[in-house]
């Protein structure tokens, strides 16, 4: 019975004239008891094309990859569709023998590529190849319109930088993620544009290369609090590294806001939960899943009105009590 509707089981029993009528109402009882809903698959064989759309990813925050997963559900209630995540490795040397594989194998209604695995033109021209529709998350615009939710990552880095100069930081440290990641290098740029338009600069000492991990924030924090002269103000590109600033900052007995300031980057569940408060640059991941996900059935479909046109998410600077002006 998971291979049909049931509707067409209800249509068989009720309309042979080989069942009779006291199997067709029991029959019907029970497809009513059990609340009876087709597979997703098993749709997909029916109709000769799959009913799954795929999430690929290879980001390290996983609060990052719950909240986008959230969001394509959200666009997928009360629709027939189902979700199948697939994690990669994009640095593996059978990266694309490996996607060929799933992409033929799953025959997907679509995709959503997820950052940093969207920044790659060699997946991209795959799922061109076996005509399955799909729609990059970004920093920036790498794509035709119709295929692309742009996050203007630089933007919000920016952002973060202001607040901290214009509170008087003139000593402020940047941990970014890892370069293979186009989000990491639009954060930099962003931060250090506008630490230039406000009269500074990033120093050499202050900068350092993270990993969007817990641990590489620790490891970032530690080579920066150490120093003769250490930054009075850490930005850090995600959440997740602020956290492990947080962590080496209270080892080390210094007060937040009052002795250091920190600002993070996605304004996750990680911020509201790092006490004091943390001060996060606001991308609404959720909404950018959701987003994605109505995008690529109005591209299936031909529904949407804006053909031509990009998604565009702005990043907005969250203020809260992780941050203060330096101590005189």
């Amino acid at each position: 019975m998971a291979n049909v509707s049931k509707k067409t089981v209800s249509r068989v029993i009720n309309n042979s004239p080989f069942v009779k009528e006291e199997t067709r109402l029991k029959v019907s009882a029970i497809i009513s008891e059990v609340g009876f809903e087709p597979d997703p698959q098993a749709r997909g064989l029916a109709f000769r094309r799959s009913f799954l759309v795929g999430m690929i990813y290879d980001n390290p925050t996983p609060q990052y990859i719950v909240d986008l997963q959230q969001g394509i559900l959200d666009a997928m209630r009360n629709t027939s569709y189902g979700l199948l995540v697939h994690p990669c490795d994009r640095s593996s040397p059978t990266f694309l023998r490996d996607m060929h594989s799933f992409v033929e194998r799953r025959k997907l209604f679509g995709v959503i590529l997820t950052p940093s695995i969207s920044e790659d033109d060699r997946l991209v021209r795959l799922l061109q190849e076996f005509d399955c529709p799909y729609i990059r998350v970004a920093s920036v615009l790498l794509d035709n319109p119709e295929t692309m939710v742009v996050t203007h990552d630089c933007m919000g880095a920016a952002e973060a930088a202001r607040h901290l100069a214009e509170i008087g930081h003139e000593r402020i440290a940047y941990i970014s993620g890892p370069p293979t990641f186009r989000s990491a290098h639009e954060r930099r740029r962003g931060f250090r544009e506008a630490l230039t338009q406000s009269g500074l600069k990033l120093r050499p000492s202050y900068d350092r290369e993270g990993a969007y991990t817990f641990d590489s924030g620790i490891e970032a924090a530690r080579e920066l609090l150490t120093l003769k002269l250490p930054p009075t103000a850490i930005f850090a590109g995600n959440d997740e590294m602020a956290a492990g600033v947080y962590k080496v900052a209270h080892a080390m007995g210094l007060d937040i806001p009052r002795e250091l300031s920190v600002v993070g980057y996605d304004d996750s569940a990680t911020a509201a939960r790092l006490w004091p408060v943390l001060t996060s640059v606001r991308l609404p991941v959720r909404d950018m899943g959701r987003l994605a996900t109505e995008k690529l059935f109005g591209l299936k479909e031909k529904k949407h009105s804006g053909e031509d046109m990009v998604t565009d998410i702005f990043p907005k600077l969250m203020i809260r009590e992780s941050t203060a002006p330096p101590v005189s």
